[in-house]
């Protein structure tokens, strides 16, 4: 990483690849253009994807199980986690932070696939517009980007 904290390296190049992104309906506003940014990636890498939806980030690390042990179709290459959880008066913030990071962490121990953290964690809408295209990037194309590296990784040590 660079000191701007920023990737130095290009996404690689990787063939045959999909993508199953699971994004909150909480926050939709935020949550959507991360899921554009995300989806201009993939689809510039012609990487096919599905894009599933759930109530809050509390419930991505559910779904995302599920949609692995249960679906009959193909098995992504990857999963991809977007929400947004902004602060209030109250503690809920710091237990569903702690619930979607805890769940994504042990699904990338428990899944042979990678799950890509996209959930932005911000005190306020501002912080959060600044991650959607603003001061701090595009986490969004950064989740894709992720998942992209992680997917040839995989295959790389897979060969």
């Amino acid at each position: 990483m660079s000191s701007s904290g920023k990737s130095k390296t290009a996404a690689p190049k990787i063939k045959k690849a999909s993508v199953v992104v699971v994004r909150t309906e909480w926050n939709a506003g935020i949550v959507d253009e991360l899921f554009t940014g995300c989806k201009k990636i993939l689809e510039a890498n012609k990487i096919e994807f599905l894009d599933l939806r759930v109530p809050g980030a509390f419930e991505i690390p559910f779904a995302i199980k599920y949609y692995w042990e249960k679906t009959g179709r193909k098995k992504p290459s990857a999963f991809i986690a977007l929400g947004c959880v902004i602060k209030g008066d109250t503690p809920h913030f710091e237990y569903v932070c702690r619930a979607v990071t805890d769940g994504i962490a042990a699904l990338n121990l428990q899944l042979p696939v990678p799950v890509i953290f996209g959930i932005l964690t911000v005190d306020n809408v501002d912080q959060a517009r600044e991650r959607v295209g603003g001061l701090h990037g595009h986490k969004g194309q950064e989740a894709a980007d992720a998942a992209i590296k992680m997917i040839s990784f995989t295959r790389s040590v897979n060969d």
